[in-house]
């Protein structure tokens, strides 16, 4: 008895409209044909009806520009459906480097001095101090092995969960994401351990001791590693 073939499109009604399930293993040619019957034989014959929003789940399979357009134009151009959104497993180089840029740690072992500013995309590890009149800005969080007597902005890009850590808290301006808190006044003596500042629950910057950052932001743990 010969084997029935397993679907390349499976389709399922939802909340949010109708979600179709591409098979990311058959050949493109064989996806659109099998796409194209199928929407037909379910086509609403009501062409005045609501739209229908579909949305696109293709796993592993990489669409071209020209692919992605030819499979927005077959839905279109049956009634009442409009593509609302392509999920794929797959990213392009570009995203790649863009998400690498992201989160990747860069460690830079130099003297922040008056007038510099340090800026990279993802963690900034600082080995090294930064001077008054010096700047430290990074797209997520900034540890510091050394003095922080100048200007640090963690989060620039909206990430309000990043925080800054330093061997010695003594800045002149702290800035998480757009919260900007001034150097804290209570202090008068350096002291030996490392502290950190965060958005707290009222949505202010804080600085406490570095141990309680496990606590706070229990992801650090298992998401970055130096």
């Amino acid at each position: 008895m010969k084997k029935q073939k397993q679907p390349y499109v499976t389709m399922k009604g939802t909340k949010d409209g109708l979600t179709l399930h591409l098979d990311d293993t058959c050949s493109y040619e064989d996806l659109i044909a099998e796409l194209d019957e199928k929407l037909t034989i379910n086509e609403n014959e009501d062409s005045d009806g609501p739209l229908v929003s579909v949305h696109l789940k293709i796993g592993n399979r990489y669409l071209t520009p020209k692919q992605e357009e030819e499979l927005r134009a077959l839905i279109r151009a049956k009634k009442n459906l409009v593509v609302e959104s392509i999920d794929s497993n797959v990213m392009t180089k570009e995203e790649a480097l863009k998400w690498k840029q992201k989160t990747e740690i860069v460690s830079v072992a130099k003297i922040v001095r008056s007038g510099q500013v340090l800026h990279v995309h993802g963690d900034l590890l600082l080995i090294g101090d930064v001077n008054p009149g010096g700047t430290v800005i990074a797209g997520g969080n900034i540890f510091i092995l050394g003095a922080l007597r100048g200007i640090a902005h963690a989060g620039c890009y909206g990430n309000k969960e990043a925080v800054i850590a330093a061997s010695i808290m003594k800045p002149t301006q702290l800035r998480i994401s757009d919260v900007m808190n001034r150097a804290p006044d209570y202090k008068t003596e350096e002291r030996n351990e490392m502290e950190c500042a965060y958005i707290d629950d009222t949505g202010q910057i804080v600085v406490d001791r570095l141990q309680l950052l496990t606590h706070l932001r229990p992801n650090l743990r298992g998401e970055r590693r130096l």
